[in-house]
């Protein structure tokens, strides 16, 4: 029996659902980064890392590479990248769109006084 195609874009969407994941995708948009990097730039414990990184790795979303003692992670497509700026572009737009609402609310206000 498959899985409808709206559930499985709630599993997926539901396996971003974590601040540390989609920290590193967004990181990963640069370019393949190993581990310790990540690490620096995330402050998260090691093993919180890992845990994070293995979801990810499991769901096919980022790729490792073993070069010698370091792991190297990279994004498995594009996809995802752009799917990271259109995260970033929405959310901006409803940012914007409340920023508008606030400030439409306060001139009112100004104006009931």
């Amino acid at each position: 029996m498959s899985v409808p195609l709206y559930q499985a874009k709630a599993e997926f969407f539901r396996m971003l659902g974590h601040p540390v994941r989609i920290r590193v995708l967004e990181l990963l948009q640069d370019g393949p980064m190993p581990v310790r990097d990540l690490l620096a730039e995330i402050e998260v414990e090691p093993a919180s890392l890992s845990q994070q990184l293995a979801v990810l790795r499991r769901s096919g979303i980022v790729t490792s590479q073993r070069e010698g003692s370091t792991v190297i992670y990279a994004l498995a497509s594009g996809d995802v990248a752009d799917l990271m700026r259109a995260a970033r572009r929405i959310l901006t737009e409803m940012l914007a769109g409340k920023n508008e609402l606030l400030a439409e609310l306060r001139e009112a206000q100004v104006a009931a006084r």
